[in-house]
């Protein structure tokens, strides 16, 4: 198993969570619905000096959060595999809700796993969360280089060459950091064909594609809209990036202001070999 930067965790495989009381349909038309959406622990920012005056959320219940959960998981519904970062896995300022776990069930996702980034405890529980309508072939939890507290989940769908490798993050603020970081994200996924990126990247496009350890893969980014801060946006920090090898069929930032980031949607459509492979498939109940 990998180690980076003296961290205390390791990469290692791991098994999604199964919400047995899901349907976990997906579209017939091949299509494949991205989201990535920082939640901002279910707080809404609407202003700058609310990071101020509404700081004590981060640390402290209230009940706009439960609110505002329904609101995103109501969003998350319209799509078939999601990153979140900024999670909380259940601690006293959730009112000790894990809500990877509660999005997967309001929005009726078959499949979920959270990352558990930084453990403060019943302070906070900062996490990244996946949810998927697909159920993964492999998924695995990576901590990224750097100062601890930030991660990376790789999830694997299919086998073989046609396999489509999905690699969810949320990166650091700063430049060096990030470099690293993406380089062990390059590590990640370099043998696949099929490569999607999702994530807060904290940074813009044109570093992550021109200037940063992927430049020689040859990603696409389909969308360059500013998604940050949510009430007035002016950069683009948060992004799906693809292979050349997956068919775009659309794209979007929702503006939908629930966080201090706004949503990004990327419609994607499988290649052939793939999407007859993937049945949206659960585990038969026990007997």
């Amino acid at each position: 198993m990998r180690r980076w930067g003296g961290n205390e965790r390791v990469a290692r495989p791991q098994q999604p969570r199964v919400n047995t009381a899901s349907a976990g349909d997906l579209p017939a038309d091949g299509r494949l619905r991205l989201l990535s959406f920082n939640i901002q622990v279910g707080n809404s920012t609407e202003r700058y000096h609310h990071y101020l005056t509404r700081g004590w959320q981060h640390l402290l219940p209230h009940t706009g959060r439960a609110l505002n959960l329904q609101r995103i998981g109501e969003l998350l519904g319209e799509f078939d595999l999601v990153a979140l970062q900024e999670a909380d896995g259940g601690s006293l300022r959730s009112g000790y809700v894990n809500q990877v776990e509660r999005l997967a069930q309001l929005g009726d996702f078959p499949y979920w796993y959270q990352q558990l980034n930084r453990n403060l405890g019943h302070l906070a529980q900062h996490s990244n969360g996946v949810l998927s309508r697909l159920q993964p072939n492999l998924l695995e939890d990576h901590p990224l280089p750097g100062p601890p507290g930030r991660g990376a989940i790789l999830v694997r769908f299919g086998e073989g060459a046609d396999a489509l490798a999905v690699v969810m993050m949320h990166l650091s603020l700063g430049q060096k950091t990030r470099a690293r970081q993406l380089a062990y994200v390059r590590e990640l996924i370099g043998g696949y064909r099929h490569q999607v990126l999702m994530g807060d990247m904290n940074t813009h496009a044109s570093d992550l594609l021109q200037h940063s350890p992927l430049r020689d893969l040859g990603l696409l980014a389909p969308q360059v809209e500013a998604t940050f801060p949510s009430w007035r946006p002016q950069r683009c920090l948060d992004h799906i990036l693809l292979s050349p090898s997956l068919a775009l069929e659309r794209v979007r930032v929702l503006p939908q202001a629930m966080s201090d980031h706004l949503p990004v949607a990327v419609d994607i459509r499988l290649p052939d070999t793939l999407s007859g492979a993937l049945p949206p498939m659960l585990p038969e109940p026990d007997r």
